[in-house]
């Protein structure tokens, strides 16, 4: 019987860069490289017999591009996901913040 284990971790080491940047797109001379946020889950782990494992749901968010015209390159942000990426996370940050700082006065 095959580790479940191991094979999650091949299929997962395509992950990380793969999932955040596209491939190279060429539009009239402009290069266009995709930039997402990228989130996936995974666990795994063994008995005896070298089962277990388990996996999870991936998310992505596309966050703009870098556009390349001739020498310069630029990053080109998709406002509407950038924003709705952006406003939870300072949400949170300043949640997070805003405790410590009330921990840290008493």
């Amino acid at each position: 019987m095959p580790n479940i284990a191991l094979e999650l971790g091949q299929q997962s080491a395509n992950l990380g860069v793969h999932s955040a940047y596209g491939e190279p797109i060429d539009v009239d001379g402009v290069k266009i490289v995709p930039v997402a946020l990228s989130w996936s889950g995974f666990g795994g782990g063994s008995d005896e017999s070298g089962n277990g494992g388990g996996g999870g749901g991936s998310w992505a968010a596309p966050l703009g591009a870098y556009v390349r015209k001739g020498d310069s390159l630029s990053f080109e942000p998709n406002i509407v996901s950038f924003l709705a990426v952006a406003i939870p996370f300072v949400w949170v940050a300043g949640r997070a913040l805003s405790r410590v700082i009330r921990a840290l006065k008493r």
